[in-house]
């Protein structure tokens, strides 16, 4: 499934905006100077103050879709109605992914796949000993932010790293180098590459990838792409991380 899906709405759907709330909702404001000996709203951590908060919306393309909307409409739909509630809020919006499959309630998934700490918490256990043990191929360990080849661990970069992890949550759409360099690198950092010289920093993780460099392919005159590969074994871990793509 390509990524771009996710931002395509239906032919004949119309774009819905949410109705704003006009009943009072609750708030927490931080206590004026006056009242600083009071106590803190709700529990709050000595020293804190509210700064935003995240909802957490379980729902996949398919029930997106026989709603008449997508994901992609949702999230601008949400945006202009806090727009109205709230003209300087700021927000950020990003897809949960989580493996083909993966039972529970969507809500739950989601809040795994982008580490809401709680619901890590309550599901989080021992991983076997033998993990390690893989039979052969490409183990691409996101947890762990390693990589191991035929069952031992590759000495890859942190930057190889998030440029195989990046072409990997992407898995089947072709990443061009511009997009790369701008997503992996601060425009300030010394060592940022240009767009022809990222090719020099996917040889060098083509060279470690060894036999198993194809996994990594180049598209001619755009950029690269990783496809699903009976030799590579993605561990996601306890949530995968989730690129911001709206």
């Amino acid at each position: 499934m390509s990524n771009s899906a996710l931002l395509e709405r239906p032919a004949a759907a119309p774009v819905r905006h949410l109705r704003a709330v006009t009943g009072p909702v609750p708030t927490v404001e931080a206590p004026a100077a006056a009242d600083a000996a009071a106590p803190a709203q709700r529990n709050l951590p000595p020293g804190t103050a509210p700064r935003g908060f995240a909802l957490y919306v379980g729902i996949d393309e398919a029930k997106a879709a026989a709603s008449g909307v997508s994901l992609g409409v949702l999230v601008e739909a949400l945006r202009r109605t806090l727009g109205e509630l709230a003209p300087g809020a700021e927000t950020y919006a990003t897809v949960a992914l989580a493996p083909v499959g993966s039972g529970g309630r969507d809500v739950d998934v989601v809040r795994l796949a982008l580490h809401e700490p709680s619901a890590i918490a309550r599901t989080k256990q021992e991983e076997p000993e033998d993990e390690d043990r893989a039979a052969g191929g490409v183990v691409v360990d996101i947890s762990r932010k390693r990589v191991l080849i035929d069952g031992d661990s590759a000495s890859f970069t942190f930057k190889e790293f998030e440029l195989l992890q990046y072409l990997v949550l992407r898995e089947g759409r072709t990443i061009e180098r511009t997009e790369l360099v701008n997503s992996l690198w601060q425009a300030t950092d010394d060592d940022a590459p240009g767009e022809r010289t990222i090719d020099v920093h996917v040889r060098r993780l083509r060279a470690k990838l060894g036999r198993y460099e194809d996994i990594v392919r180049t598209v001619r005159g755009v950029g690269y792409r990783f496809d699903r590969h009976a030799d590579v074994v993605i561990r996601y871990g306890h949530g995968t991380p989730s690129p911001d793509r709206f």
